[in-house]
């Protein structure tokens, strides 16, 4: 789909349910991602069916991210609607490995500058469980603002925002 400096966006592909299986089975990814409940093969399963069909719908969805220098798979990123909203949000998700490198910083502004940009949105929001600090760090580092705690995929999340003029203007 698109590719940022250290990383390249592609569309799933029934083929990659193992191995995101295998990605959210470890306890400190999935943490929070909604745990085990969330993050098990039947769930992923339905998750990358809805994945897919935002591809359908809206033309983006979440993708494999792809670490250049390997072309190792090493998380998922991108815009989908989130929940009944009527909002876009940008996700992202990184395997342990890769923690602590800028990634996830990477990952979002790229897809939020493709929302922007190339999509026309207006406004971008992000969701995380309260409690994940380095996830909100990333938000704010993109010029997010918190808006409200509410319940977003079974959980108690941070609602962040921004609008395309703050995004650009940045």
């Amino acid at each position: 789909m698109f590719e940022t400096e250290r990383l390249t966006f592609r569309k799933f592909a029934d083929d990659d349910l193992p191995l995101l299986i295998q990605q959210r089975a470890d306890p400190e990814v999935n943490k929070y991602l909604g745990g085990p409940k969330r993050q098990n093969a039947e769930a992923l399963s339905t998750r990358m069916k809805f994945y897919m069909e935002c591809y359908e719908k809206f033309g983006v969805g979440m993708c494999p991210m792809i670490w250049k220098e390997t072309g190792e798979t090493i998380g998922t990123a991108g815009l989908q609607p989130l929940e009944d909203t009527g909002e876009i949000e940008v996700g992202y998700s990184i395997i342990k490995k890769f923690w602590g490198l800028g990634i996830g910083t990477e990952a979002a502004r790229g897809w939020m500058e493709y929302g922007f940009t190339k999509m026309g949105l207006e406004r971008i929001v992000a969701v995380a469980v309260t409690g994940n600090t380095a996830s909100r760090r990333i938000m704010e580092k993109l010029g997010m603002k918190f808006e409200k705690d509410e319940v977003h995929y079974d959980e108690v999340c941070a609602f962040y925002g921004i609008s395309k003029e703050e995004f650009l203007r940045r």
